[in-house]
């Protein structure tokens, strides 16, 4: 890509979003921040214990997304972040217009078959259906792409990365 942006690496949890995230970062040379490291130890508790979060509980998590996305506007980067409503990508672009949305989407039994296998993460699977629920894809107005999760994930960052790139070009 040539103009710096912000990519918010987007999709319920289990579709990568940690793992292409810093693969794109590096394949777009842009620092990589991962959006569970905003959250404050009241969410990670709740979601430990496999209480959703409702959106009094992620509007500081947005806010210091958002920050992070600001200050990283002139020069690009990438941040992983659920943004799984609507009105969070909305919060998400009040604080760093340019943003650009990257939504990894796939099957939920794969999704749910990846979530298995992790390892170290307090994300418990039966939120899934939870978050698949929540969802509300990227609407027409909105500045982004969908990228299919099923293949490998360095095939995912590529073919993400190339969709940015003509979504920068129209």
């Amino acid at each position: 890509m040539h103009a710096p942006q912000v990519v918010v690496v987007m999709g319920v949890s289990g579709t990568g979003k940690t793992t292409v995230g810093p693969l794109l970062a590096e394949e777009l040379g842009v620092p990589y921040a991962e959006a569970d490291d905003f959250h404050p130890p009241a969410n990670i508790e709740k979601m430990s214990a496999g209480i959703p979060l409702d959106d009094d509980d992620r509007r500081p998590w947005l806010d210091a997304i958002g920050a992070w996305a600001h200050d990283h506007a002139e020069g690009g980067g990438v941040v992983s972040c659920s943004a799984l409503k609507r009105t969070y990508r909305d919060r998400l672009r009040s604080a760093a217009p340019g943003i650009v949305f990257l939504h990894l989407t796939g099957d939920r039994s794969l999704i749910a078959e990846r979530m298995k296998e992790r390892k170290g993460h307090f994300f418990a699977e039966k939120m899934l259906d939870s978050q698949i629920a929540t969802l509300e894809p990227l609407q027409a107005d909105e500045r982004g792409v969908a990228v299919d999760v099923t293949p490998e994930p360095k095939i995912i960052t590529e073919r993400a990365a190339d969709a940015l790139r003509r979504l920068e070009h129209q």
